[in-house]
């Protein structure tokens, strides 16, 4: 079976998976001969893997992230045009853990006709976090450990070599040059977050996306839903945050740009109630990146915002103020 014929079968076989279809046939990997003389076809699942693709590949990748801005990737469903986006790639790059629960059929089904590279996957087990309400399962937000997302780095370089290794040096160059920057991101993450007395290192958030950074950063991690935000948020977790807030005084909690507005301006209403105030810290990037072309739309970008603002509501500096 031809290469075009193939993808033509598979994008078809994709679209009925979600409708239970039967496994795919594997089909022959690209020819590294062919590879190397065109733009290499990768699709990714969330932005902050689209921007280390690009800053490990540059112009060597013909690129289509599925995740926008906004877009939460655990409800997310593929569409038509993702499946077909997905059948014509030459690798597809997704995070695993169960962050796109609603599109692991597909994966499934694309295994063996198209490489697909989870990235967290050579994470080591022991140091990914397994909070008991989410029944056995690993938090699969890795991002917010810098150190984490170095080693997420380092696997997207090493499967670009391995399926072009006629522009191994590109890749391995650039990888180092951006692993660099992570180094410095870390550091400054770590540095700002010591401005925050260690008593108001309590971030309040919509949904448990911040345990990484809570853990690698010393921050205690609270929010209203779990780590998917798939799940419900009961009255009984909304009075209880609510007393926690009041009783720790904590000044200020956060929304998230990819849940919605209004599970924490109902928090902030309950302590209210309660005869305290706690304000709205500012707007923090959790399951989603920036628009393109701004600095929040760079994995890079938002990690400085996102720590920026926390600092700044919890202590109030203005973002960016020296101590």
């Amino acid at each position: 079976m031809g290469r075009l014929t193939l993808r033509v079968a598979l994008a078809v076989c994709l679209l009925a998976a979600l409708a239970a279809c039967g496994p795919v046939q594997a089909g022959g990997a690209p020819d590294p001969e062919e590879i190397a003389r065109r733009q290499i076809k990768v699709v990714t699942t969330i932005a902050q893997i689209g921007d280390v693709v690009k800053n490990v590949a540059g112009d060597r990748v013909d690129l289509v992230e599925l995740m926008g801005p906004g877009i939460d990737p655990h409800l997310y469903r593929a569409s038509e045009g993702d499946v077909v986006s997905l059948a014509d790639a030459d690798m597809v790059f997704y995070n695993g853990l169960h962050l796109e629960a609603k599109m692991a059929d597909v994966f499934e089904k694309m295994q063996g006709s198209v490489t697909t590279v989870a990235v967290t996957d050579e994470i080591n087990r022991d140091e990914l976090l397994s909070p008991p309400e989410f029944e056995g399962a690993y938090d699969p937000h890795v991002w917010f450990d810098v150190s984490k997302w170095m080693s997420v780095t380092e696997v997207i370089r090493d499967s670009f070599v391995d399926l072009d290794p006629q522009h191994a040096e590109l890749y391995e160059d650039n990888a180092r040059a951006y692993l660099a920057k992570l180094e410095e991101l870390d550091l400054y993450v770590t540095e700002q977050a010591q401005l925050v007395p260690e008593e108001q290192r309590v971030l309040i958030t919509a949904h448990d996306a911040f345990n990484y950074f809570g853990d690698a950063y010393d921050f205690e991690v609270r929010g209203l839903q779990g780590i998917s935000t798939a799940a419900e948020t009961g009255t009984a977790d909304l009075s209880d945050l609510a007393d926690f807030i009041v009783e720790r005084e904590i000044p200020a909690i956060f929304i998230e740009t990819s849940v919605p507005e209004r599970l924490v301006e109902a928090l902030r209403e309950a302590v209210g109630a309660r005869g305290s105030e706690v304000s709205i810290g500012g707007s923090l990037y959790s399951d989603a990146m920036g628009d393109a072309g701004t600095p929040e739309g760079t994995y890079i970008g938002m990690v400085r915002h996102n720590i920026d603002t926390i600092v700044a509501g919890l202590t109030g500096r203005s973002q960016g103020e020296e101590s």
